[in-house]
């Protein structure tokens, strides 16, 4: 059971929307911090006591306002967490909707959940706890549509090489001369102008800008 519950969370209407949730499920042992090293202190002082904390909320981004910290994100905060208790579960709840930081965050971090701040947060926040009590790890939606679409093609080293190049400013035209300087083959414009349009085909873009913007979204590149 889910009965004591750390959250670590800088913004004000983020712990709203938490505590309307956790006042929803009848969650009544809860401790707010505003800074990651106050969280950590307040898991190490539970552990002392006999009173460990079941789940800690987090935040992945924290502003800076002069107070000096040991631990400024989320991320640390969840290593460090992880150190003095290893059993502890781990909701992140933040705006980050890059797909590569997510995927780090369950593959290295091994969080138990991700809800991102958006239209119907609340909602989703009660569905990754209740999953997250029944000792299942919980992803979201779009999280996984975002993988879906990602595995749908590979991306090859050539594919990224000239997705790397346009994205650093390179016309498309310059780029065989580019991709010949380290070595890359094929580095003709034909190929070059092939492959693009494939890409944008088969991704239903019509512009190189959506192509880049949408590996860069996924962490392609």
């Amino acid at each position: 059971m889910i009965n004591k519950i750390l959250i670590a969370e800088d913004h004000e209407m983020s712990t709203i929307s938490l505590q309307k949730v956790l006042d929803e499920i009848g969650v009544t042992q809860i401790e707010y911090m505003y800074y990651c090293d106050d969280a950590l202190a307040s898991i190490r002082h539970a552990i002392s006591r006999g009173n460990s904390f079941d789940l800690l909320i987090t935040d992945l981004c924290f502003e800076m306002d002069g107070q000096e910290q040991l631990i400024n994100s989320g991320q640390e905060l969840i290593q460090e967490a992880r150190i003095l208790q290893p059993e502890l579960k781990v909701l992140v709840f933040s705006a980050e909707s890059k797909l590569s930081t997510i995927e780090k965050l369950y593959n290295e971090l091994e969080i138990d959940g991700y809800v991102r701040k958006a239209r119907n947060d609340a909602k989703e926040l009660k569905i990754a706890i209740e999953e997250i009590e029944k000792n299942q790890r919980y992803y979201p939606r779009h999280l996984m549509q975002l993988l879906k679409q990602k595995n749908v093609y590979e991306f090859t080293s050539f594919d990224i090489a000239i997705l790397t190049l346009l994205s650093e400013g390179i016309r498309q035209k310059d780029i065989p001369e580019y991709l010949q300087r380290q070595g890359i083959r094929p580095s003709g414009l034909s190929s070059v102008e092939k492959k693009l349009n494939f890409l944008k085909e088969e991704h239903k873009f019509t512009t190189n800008e959506q192509l880049i913007a949408f590996c860069k979204e996924y962490g392609i590149i």
